[in-house]
């Protein structure tokens, strides 16, 4: 037996045998009271039990006995019980359906950086203080006497003296050269367009490569519409527009240098770049894209389309 029943559904399934009970107890509460009243009063005092001693009676007023309808209680209480876990099987949690817009993964080939909006552009800066202008004093001229000329003439008698000669010192040997700078590492080239591109998980089972990406294409599409929320800065203004989510797929499978190459504004390329770095968080690895059969670095532009239903 197949029973599937929604929150609301077993909502109100549950308020209604919940008032069918109190009623019934009201019922019954009331059809006793009326009983207690009339037993009270002698009206079942008559001689159908004359005969007999009261010992033998299990109750005082045996008409009355409570315990007569303990056995449609249980039954009551019985089908009940198994009505509620029925109930509790059939609750069923509908997913969410996922809105994809239109011409999701439509891309233009040339992306240009766009700046995020903003309310005014920034005052300019307030111009520079005029230059103060001190005054110099004048400087008083002051009159030196004139060098006095030395005679430096020589004749035939005249003894000249030789310098002292000065013993050169040894020059310590120069240093030894610097070792050289250690290569730098190489930076492995990263392509854009492969003969294989990189495929996002859950996929690889499927046969040929091209219903793999088209199932990839699908999964990546509910992964980002799934867990993407619209800010609330710009459901508020109204703001709406692709914004573009550019990473690098490593030879790993995971994905790195997230960053946003066109953004709407209003934190919508932000919340988009939040929803690429999720794949990381969750541990989702691509397939990823290849290049004469061999693993390759694969840059992925990734668009996502913002639009207020």
């Amino acid at each position: 037996m197949d029973i599937s029943l929604s929150g609301g559904a077993l909502a109100g399934t549950l308020a209604a045998l919940l008032v069918l009970f109190i009623v019934m107890i009201l019922v019954l509460r009331n059809v006793y009271s009326k009983r207690t009243e009339k037993a009270l009063q002698g009206e079942y005092q008559a001689a159908d039990n004359a005969d007999k001693s009261y010992l033998l009676n299990r109750a005082k007023y045996e008409r009355l006995d409570v315990f007569s309808l303990s056995s449609t209680f249980f039954n009551f209480g019985l089908a009940l019980a198994v009505g509620l876990s029925l109930l509790a099987f059939g609750w069923t949690q509908y997913s969410k359906e996922i809105f994809i817009p239109d011409g999701a993964l439509e891309l233009d080939e040339e992306i240009e950086m766009e700046p995020p909006r903003t309310a005014e552009p920034p005052p300019p800066p307030p111009p520079p203080p005029p230059p103060v202008i001190e005054e110099v004093p004048e400087e008083e001229l002051i009159e030196e006497d004139p060098p006095e000329f030395e005679d430096t003439s020589i004749d035939e008698e005249t003894v000249m003296e030789a310098p002292p000669e000065v013993k050169e010192e040894a020059a310590p040997p120069p240093p030894p050269p610097p070792p050289p700078p250690p290569p730098k590492p190489k930076v492995e080239e990263i392509f854009k367009v492969v003969e294989q591109m990189p495929l996002f998980p859950g996929c690889e089972d499927m046969g040929s490569y091209a219903e793999q990406k088209a199932c990839a294409d699908k999964k990546m599409l509910e992964f980002i519409y799934g867990n993407i929320k619209y800010p609330a800065i710009a459901r508020e203004n109204g703001v709406e527009g692709m914004a573009v989510v550019s990473f690098v797929v490593e030879k790993d499978g995971s994905v790195t240098d997230a960053k946003v190459v066109r953004n709407p504004g209003a934190k919508t390329g932000e919340e988009a770049l939040r929803v690429v770095e999720l794949m990381n968080t969750k541990g989702l690895k691509w397939s990823p894209g290849k290049q004469g059969g061999r693993n390759v670095r694969v840059q992925f532009n990734l668009p996502v389309k913002f639009k207020l239903e």
